[in-house]
This record gives structure tokens, C-alpha cells and sequence, in this order.
């Protein structure tokens, strides 16, 4: 039955603590189609293999809104945090500020993907008459939580530009920073992107890839259903190397990996290198309808240029065979400008529930986006393209 738009939406909301415990009906019909990470798979397996469960400080409390009838009719993906890894949102700064003055940054509330500094969508709502009340209701859902938990604030990572809009009216603050994204300006193959390209900088890429192709390492292109099971604990040892290296800890075991190739399938996409067949280095991505998004990288040796053809130019070249407009391989990096990354400003949403906290974040907040804005334009002079065939800059 269709719902009359004249009349009030009777909307309750309710939270569940996992994403297993929705029904996958209400995520394939809300969840953007084709998304690899906002989708009933991605989350409940990262929570069921302990990625972003509460050993490791993430509790799930997604808000789910039903009508009358009781269908679903929204949902938020909503965890309580005692920490700010995985969140990307860099607020380590604010949690110091509470506690010089001696308040208690964490609890804190996340709206976002565990581990995935990819921005979309995050309050998940059908279109219709009734799309605005359902999506107010979340978000009261979320800050009466908040107060429920007793936790700090309420944070919304890496929203769309329209949604971020929606949170600002609803009293949210909202933070900038800057992704570096490839954006297809319509060249055909990887020689006609080359050719956008200044002769110094082509000449740069060429030599890059050229070291690759000599050094005598094979390299495969594979998706998440043509990766067997048993091949996950090699591929997942170069992924935990990198986190190994720099004392940080790998948040993805090889079973979750596994999990998540045979449920995404061709939605995982996978470069690997190889040694005489033995893999010597990895870089996982997924992939929407228009884009790929990356990437877990992981190296078992210092290879000359490998991590540039991994990380970079083997998924442009993947984006421009299979038609997808952008690549967004991650968060940081100001070394993928010159592999033509254009700087993209991306935002995020912030409840604060202290008024006094609130007034002081506001502040910074103001001008984090002027230095924001400044460091996106003044990047944007280091591209590598030439003057007359510059893609458009990122917003």
C-alpha cells in the first residue's frame, strides 16, 4: 500500500546491535545500488570477524525507522566508539581538548564505514513525500542516543555534499578536508591519459611503469569470486606487513577478506604482483556501478615503483576499461598528485552535545574550511596535466 503524502507518517525508531540484524531486504532497497561498503554484507561481516565490534571498541546501535505497518522505511549505520581509529575524522585533537579540560571525549557516536575512508551516503532513505520526516527522525534518533549513552557527540563521516546541507540545518558542524580522487577526463586508454599529462611528468609515469615491467614480477588483475579461500592467509600477511611496519594493528583478518571476496564478488578487485608465482605484493580495492575505491596495500619487499603501478596505475587503467568515472584510492597522500589524483574537498557532520564544546568547535571549524579550501586550490597548481586538457577540480 502506498502512503498517502497528505497524511502524517507514523515513524518509530528503534536500534539494533548488528547489521545482520536487519533484514537484507531493507538494505538492498535503501542501500545505493551497486555500493560495495554500504550494503548488509559488507557491514555484518567486518562486525561478525571483529573489525568493528566491542573487543575492538565499536558497537553497533543501527538506528532502523518503520512505519505503521512495519516496514522499514530508514535506517543509519550508528556505532558507539571508545576510540578514533577507523573513523576518519581526525578528531584526536578535540578528544585532548576535553581532556585538558577535564571532560570525557569518549563515548562517541559514528555514522560511518569502519575502516573506509570512502564518503556517500549515510542516512538511508527512500525517496517519497515522507523522505524528510523519516530522515529528521534518525537524526534525533542519533542525538537522543547520544545523550542516552551519555557520549560526547555524534558524528556523521564523510557525508554527501547534499546530506552534509541537511545535517547543518539540523545543528550539526561540519569539518573539511582533502582527498586526492581521479576523475576520467574522457581519454579512452592509459596513453590518451598520459597525453594529458605534461611532457616532464609523462615522462616520469612511463619510467615508473617501464621499472615495473622489467623487473621481471607478473601482475594479475583479479576479482573478489576468482580469489580462492585459500589463498587469503598469503595475500593477507603483505596487507598486515604494512600495518606491521609502522606498529599499527591490521583490522581485516584473512577470513574476513574471505568472507568478503565470496559475498562481494566482482564488487572486490584485487592487483597483484608476483614472484616466479609466489605473491610479493597486493592492493585491494572495491568498486561500485562509476567507481573504484582502494586500497589495502601490503609489500613483502622494497620493489622500485611497485606501490605507485599497484596502488595507482593499475586501477586507473582498470577504471578506463571498465567504464567507471573515479577512483578514490584513499585517504592522504600528496604524492598521488602527480599521478594526476585531483585534491577533492570532502566534509563530515558533528553533534556536539555540549553547548560550550560546541561554541569552541565552531570556531576551529570556521576556519578549518577557509585552510581547507586554501590547501585544495594551491595542491591543484601541482597537477600534472597540461594547461588545455586540466579535468575539471574537484569540489
Amino acid at each position: 500500500m502506498i502512503a498517502d503524502p497528505d497524511l502524517p507518517l507514523n515513524i518509530s525508531v528503534s536500534s539494533r546491535s548488528s547489521a545482520s540484524a536487519i533484514p537484507g531486504e531493507a538494505w538492498t532497497r535503501l542501500c545505493p545500488a551497486g555500493h560495495p561498503f554500504l550494503n548488509a554484507d559488507f557491514l555484518a561481516i567486518v562486525e561478525r570477524h571483529g573489525a568493528a565490534a566491542p573487543e575492538s571498541g565499536w558497537t553497533a546501535r543501527h538506528l532502523v525507522a518503520s512505519d505503521e505497518s512495519g516496514a522499514v522505511v530508514g535506517l543509519l549505520p550508528l556505532y558507539i566508539k571508545s576510540h578514533s581509529h577507523g573513523d576518519f575524522i581526525y578528531d584526536w585533537s578535540w578528544a585532548a581538548a576535553y581532556r585538558q579540560l577535564g571532560r570525557q571525549y569518549y563515548p562517541k557516536l559514528m555514522s560511518c564505514l569502519p575502516h573506509t575512508p570512502v564518503a556517500g551516503t549515510r542516512i538511508l532513505v527512500a525517496e517519497g513525500p515522507h523522505s524528510a520526516a523519516i530522515r529528521q527522525a534518525l537524526v534525533e534518533a542519533a542525538k537522543a542516543l547520544a545523550n542516552r549513552y551519555a557520549a560526547s557527540s555524534w558524528h556523521v563521516a564523510l557525508a554527501t555534499e547534499a546530506e552534509t546541507d541537511r545535517l547543518r540545518s539540523e545543528g550539526l558542524l561540519i569539518s573539511h578536508d582533502v582527498q586526492f580522487h581521479w576523475l576520467d577526463p574522457g581519454c579512452g586508454d592509459f596513453d590518451g591519459y598520459l597525453a594529458t599529462f605534461s611532457a616532464v611528468k609523462r615522462r616520469k609515469v612511463r619510467a615508473e611503469r617501464r621499472r615495473v615491467a622489467e623487473s621481471g614480477l607478473s601482475i594479475e588483475t583479479r576479482h573478489g569470486d576468482q580469489i580462492d579461500a585459500a589463498e587469503w592467509p598469503l595475500l593477507h600477511a603483505l596487507y598486515a606487513s604494512t600495518f606491521d611496519r609502522f606498529g599499527n594493528h591490521a583490522a581485516f583478518s584473512a577470513a574476513c577478506f574471505a568472507d568478503l571476496a565470496a559475498a562481494l564478488g566482482r564488487r572486490m578487485v584485487a592487483f597483484i604482483a608476483r614472484d616466479r608465482g609466489l605473491p610479493v605484493a597486493v592492493a585491494i580495492c572495491f568498486r561500485s556501478d562509476d567507481a573504484l575505491f582502494g586500497r589495502y596495500w601490503g609489500s613483502s619487499g622494497n620493489y622500485h615503483s611497485l606501490h605507485f603501478e599497484l596502488c595507482f596505475y593499475q586501477g586507473i587503467a582498470y577504471c578506463l576499461r571498465e567504464g567507471l568515472r573515479r577512483f578514490e584510492p584513499g585517504a592522504g597522500g600528496e604524492h598521488k598528485l602527480a599521478r594526476g589524483f585531483t585534491p577533492t574537498v570532502v566534509h563530515s557532520a558533528h553533534w556536539i552535545s555540549d553547548p560550550g564544546m560546541r561554541q569552541l568547535l565552531a570556531r576551529h571549524l570556521a576556519l578549518q574550511g577557509e585552510a581547507v579550501a586554501e590547501y585544495r586550490d594551491d595542491a591543484a597548481e601541482h597537477l600534472p596535466f597540461r594547461r588545455d586538457a586540466s579535468p575539471s577540480q574537484g569540489g
